[in-house]
């Protein structure tokens, strides 16, 4: 009877002290995430490049302030953007509803350029009904998906 006693005792001991190490141990916080960002179109404009007229579909960020600057900084430990080596540590990309990329961005220097972003389409076609942006955060590899904005004034 003594001996299950002391075996006894000894698991309860082993336990405690491993829960207390558990408890110590300091766990790295996971990066928080953000709010998904809120989408909404600024402009459409007509404009020419080599040639051919365009028109530009201007979008912003309605809560761009949640994002910190720092998600924009250049960051050339990081995968270069084509031969862009100083490129943001977060993307952005553009989508139709379908989810077919349309235009992005890798140098984006702070949270209110999110105020700056677009997307073109040759004058004449018609462009998707809605679009969403998606912002890649590489360093953390978080994602956050904005909600489906019109292309329509």
């Amino acid at each position: 009877m003594h001996h299950k006693k002391l075996l006894i005792l000894l698991a309860c001991s082993m336990f405690a002290t491993a829960a207390n190490v558990a408890a110590q141990s300091p766990t790295p916080n996971p990066p928080r995430p953000l709010p998904n960002p809120v989408l909404y179109l600024m402009s459409t404009e007509p404009y020419t490049a080599n040639g051919k007229d365009f028109t530009r579909y201007r979008y912003g960020v309605d809560n761009f302030s949640v994002y910190p600057d720092e998600m924009f900084a250049a960051a050339p430990n990081l995968p270069p953007c084509g031969q862009n080596t100083k490129s943001s540590r977060s993307w952005v990309d553009i989508f139709d509803m379908r989810g077919k990329r349309l235009y992005g961005f890798c140098a984006l220097g702070k949270s209110s350029d999110l105020n700056s972003i677009w997307f073109s389409v040759e004058a004449g076609e018609i462009p998707p009904s809605y679009v969403y942006i998606e912002i890649k955060d590489r360093q953390t590899d978080m994602k956050y998906k904005s909600n489906l904005a019109e292309t329509v004034e």
